[in-house]
């Protein structure tokens, strides 16, 4: 993959704190997750420079995390937070149970180096609500911005499930050029026909979203010109094996984040892009947690493999 941006710069810095999801078969009764260590992740092993603003609590300072990233490449940033976002999964023939453990203290915007300000793009990672509309105003006006826009509609209350917020226009979306969520975190009235909903929150020509609907692919929805909105679906590649779903949608949008980098943010590269991450979301299911996120090699080979099916199936 093409390597865009200055030296000394990451290409793309990653933004969120970093989770402790409870694994009783890991020996520290748990793992590290969130979306800001699958996303850095994900960019580093398909070839980006990657700096990584990570907060951490003391029990995951302690244990060094995160240490998968730092041996990708990543040029982590360690944010001490007295309060980090702990999260108990259990996953059920129904789909995901959680429960909130701990909440998540805010990242300062001026915990980023100033010099990744001149960054060429941003992921903004929130698991918690972590990062305020002030980080907004830290991307340069041309920097490409992604955001994962399900760590903000998370109402967290220690002991309890998280509650859904009903997304609303924010200085962070708004910043955006793409954002994503599942279908799950609309209004009811929303998941049938989100472009209906979500049409008042695309507002700049070039703007979009992306509606993940898991083992249904998802929607690409895009402000084409002022008052249109186009969208294009996009089908899910099938997993081998399904053995922990977790961060599927943070490597989702960080693949589609490195995509658009390299290929552009045209509506003609809409097609590849959203392949490519579809493709590299599948392949992140198939291993427990952040070993199951791929690099460039198994993706590139994931991609040959399902467009020689498609040409069997069409023969």
């Amino acid at each position: 993959m093409d390597r865009p941006g200055r030296s000394g710069i990451p290409q793309v810095v990653v933004v969120g704190a970093a989770t402790r999801d409870l694994d009783p078969a890991d020996p520290r009764g748990w793992r590290a997750g969130g979306g800001v260590s699958y996303g850095a992740l994900l960019l580093a092993r398909v070839g980006l420079r990657v700096g990584a603003v990570v907060g951490l609590d003391a029990a995951g300072a302690a244990a060094g995390e995160p240490s998968m990233l730092r041996a990708a490449g990543v040029e982590v940033v360690p944010i001490p937070l007295r309060r980090g976002p702990v999260f108990e999964n259990r996953e059920g023939p129904s789909g995901r149970r959680q429960r909130c453990l701990e909440r998540s203290d805010a990242l300062p915007p001026d915990a980023l180096p100033p010099a990744w300000r001149d960054a060429p793009a941003f992921l903004f990672a929130p698991v918690a609500g972590e990062l305020g509309p002030g980080w907004s105003a830290v991307p340069g006006d041309a920097a490409l911005v992604a955001l994962g826009w399900q760590g903000l509609l998370r109402g967290l209350v220690p002991g309890r499930a998280p509650r859904r917020l009903v997304p609303r226009r924010g200085p962070l979306q708004a910043r955006a050029d793409v954002t994503a969520l599942s279908r799950e975190d609309l209004p009811a009235d929303a998941q049938r026909h989100p472009g209906e909903w979500l049409d008042r929150l695309l507002t700049r020509p070039g703007q979009a979203i992306a509606v993940t609907a898991g083992a249904a692919g998802g929607v690409l929805l895009w402000r084409s010109a002022p008052g249109r909105l186009q969208g294009r679906r996009w089908g899910a590649v099938a997993p081998r094996r399904v053995v922990d779903p977790t961060g599927a949608g943070d490597v989702f949008l960080a693949a589609l984040l490195a995509a658009r980098l390299v290929l552009g943010s045209a509506p003609e590269a809409f097609p590849a892009t959203l392949r490519f991450a579809a493709t590299a979301a599948s392949l992140s299911v198939e291993a427990d947690g952040l070993a199951g996120v791929p690099d460039l090699a198994a993706i590139r080979r994931r991609l040959g493999e399902v467009r020689r099916l498609g040409e069997v199936r069409r023969s």
